[in-house]
Formats: C-alpha cells, structure tokens, sequence
C-alpha cells in the first residue's frame, strides 16, 4: 500500500482514513478514543457528525488537511458522488453517499483504481460520476483536485491523545463498529440513527448499574419455606420501562456496513439483531471485539448476528391486582380504546408449580403497538397492581415499540 499523502497546489493532504457516523449521544473526540484502542489510531478529524481517523505511519500529520473534507465541502451541492481523479502517477478515489463518506483512498495505478470504481458505480443513484476522460465512462466527467481544493475548512487532523486529555476516556461497553462501506445499495443519512435516541448522560447511567451488578457477590441459594408466587417478586413499572428503554438505546448505534434490525428487552437480556449489508464478519469480530470485551455474540449465519448483554437486576416487591380477572380486562380494555390504541388482550390460567406443590393463577396478556417510549407507554396501567412488561422490542424500519404486559390477578 503507497502512502496515503497527495499534494495539490503545493499542499499536503492525508487521504485513506477510516470514517465512522459518531454515535447518538457521543462526542468526535469520545468516539476517537473507543475506536483507537490499543493505539491502532494515533490522530483523527471530526466533521458533520463524522469521524476520521488514521495514524502516522503514511506521513500523516496533527494539523494536515484532510482530501476527503475539503472535497466533500467543495462538492456540497451534491449529497452523493463518486469520484476518481489523477494525481501525479496515482489515482484517488472518494465515494459519498448522502453526505457520508464511505471510502477514501490512494490508489497506486490505473487497473485497480477502475476496478474499484467500476464496482461502486454498479450501485444506484449516484448523485454524480467523476472519472478521467480517457477511460470513456457514462455519464461521468472529469475534475481536477487543483480546481476543488482551494478554500481550506479549516478543520485539520489532531492527536487523539490531546483529546483523552481533555476529556476523561469513557468506559463503555458499547456495541460494534464496521470498517467498510455504509449501506451502499440504498440511500442513508448520518442523521440514520435508527435507535430510540438517548442522552449519554442517561447511558452513563445504564453502564454504572451493569458494572455495579458486576462487582455484587453471588448470594448463597435460600432454601424456600412457603410457596412462592411470580407476582411475589416483581420490580417497579417505571424501573422496569426505564432501564430496557436505556439498555435498548445503548445496543442501538449506527453500524458501518450492517443494519440494525431490532433491539430487544427480555427478562434477563438486552439483544440486537444486525443483518448483513457490506460489512465482513473479520471486520465486526475486530472492531467489536475491542469495543465490547464480554457481549455475547451468536452468529446465525454469515449475513446475521445477534448481540446479547446481560441486564441489571432490579429491585423487586409484592404486586397483585385484587380485582376479578374479568375485571381486570374490561379496564385495561376500556384504558386502550379511550386512548384509540389498537391492543390484543387475553385472560389465560397458568399453573405455577412450588415445594412439589402446583396452584393455578390468572394472568392477563396484552400484546400493543405503539410509538410510544416506555415509560410513557406504562402510564396506561396506573391504575393496575400485579404488572409486568415481560419484553419490548425496538423495530428499527417502522421506528415502532412492541409490547408485551402481564397483570396477575384474581
């Protein structure tokens, strides 16, 4: 690989970095720092909720221009492009879709450089083409990097390091990042976070109570005098709704090269679903793997991953809805019509089996839609005991919460 430095107009500029969308409720510098772990970046640029990065070993400099930026704004009329240009014997290649650049590189002669370009122009709705002349390809025309780069940003590599300094290193145990090109066969936005957004100072939290779990001492097992009801141990609605509403907004980040499907929250776990775009799986074990030490991975297929970590645990307490089954689901019936809301509602008998002992209970499962988060969702049983979200799921395509209730009743 030639070194990833040009120079235009008798500057020089750093080419070759690797972009990354900066995550909902992240910083430039914070995301700089997870994401140059083990020091593989040494310095990065932040830039339209973007992020940068690369090292000094090709000449790169703290303070340098960055070819990619200084295009991109030069170029700011088009949201999409693809583009190689000449410089001295090499050719540069940049691809943008939607203002987010997706590949950015120095290529050291012609063949690869239009093999590659070939490939990325197969994918619809470029906004423009721009190749030498010489090599005859439609629709395309041809530019010079002494014609765009000539009014600086103003905004240059820095040292990652002077960022740590600035801003202390945050723990977090957050979910994968791909190297590679973002969702190149449809249109995409950096603004594309598909995850229900949460401030960080809320996933600040969220980590706290996961590392505070961690350090807990397993308690010796309690041997049980009495029979024991699910609605003898059940934690507090809002407790509940808020921390699978922060456990699912921490999984949910913008991911290069995969797509997130849905997020759920079940009763001991947080998951979340990524389906294959143009992403590798060396790529997601990497960079994964150094961002979340401890996740459970499964991989369904090659084009399929789940990720799990394990909740918190909540405190719990005796709740149970003294009113008649038939009751119960006459209000909570009444509750969803008066609010127009769409709601499946049904009384089932469960059996509960206890110190050899087996007693029937009844239960009342409400299956909802709803654009509704958490815990503004769970207001619609105020006035209900004995109630338990047994999951939510996060559905990023239709941005829809779906939920699953119980009440325990007579």
């Amino acid at each position: 690989m030639i070194k990833q430095i040009i120079t235009v107009n008798r500057k020089k500029y750093v080419t070759g970095l690797f972009w990354q969308p900066v995550g909902v409720g992240n910083t430039p510098q914070n995301y700089a720092n997870l994401l140059a772990k083990n020091k593989k970046y040494t310095l990065f640029i932040g830039y339209k909720s973007m992020v940068g990065l690369t090292n000094g070993r090709d000449g790169a400099k703290s303070g340098m221009n960055v070819a990619a930026v200084e295009i991109l704004n030069a170029l700011s009329d088009l949201v999409s492009f693809l583009g190689v240009f000449r410089v001295d014997n090499n050719y540069y290649l940049i691809a943008v879709r939607n203002g987010v650049i997706i590949r950015d590189i120095l290529l050291d002669n012609a063949d690869t450089a239009r093999k590659l370009f070939t490939q990325l122009s197969e994918i619809p709705d470029w906004g423009a083409l721009f190749a030498p002349s010489a090599w005859g390809v439609p629709k395309s025309q041809e530019k010079f990097l002494s014609d765009l780069l000539v009014k600086s940003t103003g905004v240059r590599l820095r040292q990652i390091g002077i960022a740590r300094s600035v801003i202390p290193t945050i723990v977090l145990i957050i979910l994968f990042i791909i190297f590679g090109i973002y969702l190149l066969k449809k249109p995409i936005s950096v603004h594309n976070f598909r995850g229900p957004k949460i401030s960080q100072e809320a996933i600040d939290k969220y980590k706290k109570q996961i590392e505070f779990n961690k350090q807990k001492s397993v308690k010796p097992a309690v041997v049980k005098d009495k029979f024991e009801y699910p609605y003898d141990n059940l934690p507090d609605v809002y407790d509940r709704a808020e921390l699978c509403y922060k456990a699912i907004g921490f999984v949910m980040q913008p991911i290069m090269g995969w797509n997130q499907t849905y997020a759920k929250c079940d009763e001991d776990f947080v998951s979340v679903t990524f389906s294959r775009d143009f992403g590798t799986l060396n790529d997601f074990y990497e960079i994964g793997g150094n961002l979340m030490p401890g996740a459970i991975v499964q991989q369904m297929s090659e084009d399929e991953i789940i990720v799990r970590v394990k909740l918190p645990t909540l405190q719990t307490k005796y709740s149970f809805d003294k009113r008649d089954q038939s009751d119960v689901i006459r209000e909570v019936t009444t509750v969803f019509q008066q609010a127009n809301i769409k709601a499946q509602i049904e009384g089932v008998t469960d059996t509960v089996i206890n110190m050899n002992n087996e007693e029937k209970i009844n239960i009342t499962e409400i299956s909802v839609s709803s654009k509704l988060v958490p815990m503004e969702f769970m207001q619609a049983f105020n006035g209900f005991s004995g109630v338990y979200m047994t999951s939510v799921v996060w559905r990023a395509n239709t941005r829809t919460w779906n939920y699953e209730i119980i009440i325990y009743s007579k």
